[in-house]
């Protein structure tokens, strides 16, 4: 599910809440230790995508935000904000040469360089909360 979140719109952040939860609480997120990542640069994206990516050669960045059921990737077009919403049961993620996020056929690529070190706790963080919501769900992980 990819939203335009440039401006707000009740409605439209309710779904997203019904899909992958309300935010975490100040509280939680000060248990959990931050529930965002840092930017993370974006290397492809799959055909679907193609129209929230910069043409132009301007690096694209992109973000992650944890929920209690699945993440958020939000990610800046010049000045649009697009969020790809992905439940945990939907959400692939591959650790090789890009971190490579899937879901519903779509797909983020993200560089490893810098950034990606600085977000190894964050990474962990949200497998381990994909982990728990499979297992209270009887999900295969």
């Amino acid at each position: 599910m990819l939203y335009n979140r440039t401006y707000t719109n009740y409605d439209q952040d309710q779904e997203i809440n019904n899909i992958v939860g309300k935010p975490f609480s100040f509280f939680q997120s000060l248990k959990l230790r931050g529930i965002g990542s840092s930017r993370l640069i974006i290397e492809s994206v799959s055909n679907n995508f193609t129209e929230i990516v910069n043409d132009v050669a301007d690096i694209n960045y992109c973000n992650i935000e944890l929920r209690p059921n699945g993440i958020i990737l939000n990610v800046t077009q010049q000045l649009n904000l697009f969020s790809w919403v992905i439940p945990y049961y939907k959400l692939v993620v591959f650790d090789s040469e890009t971190l490579s996020i899937h879901a519903g056929g779509g797909y983020i690529k993200i560089v490893k360089n810098k950034n990606y070190s600085n977000n190894k706790n964050f990474l962990k963080k949200m497998y381990e909360l994909k982990t728990k919501y499979s297992a209270e769900n009887n999900l295969a992980v």
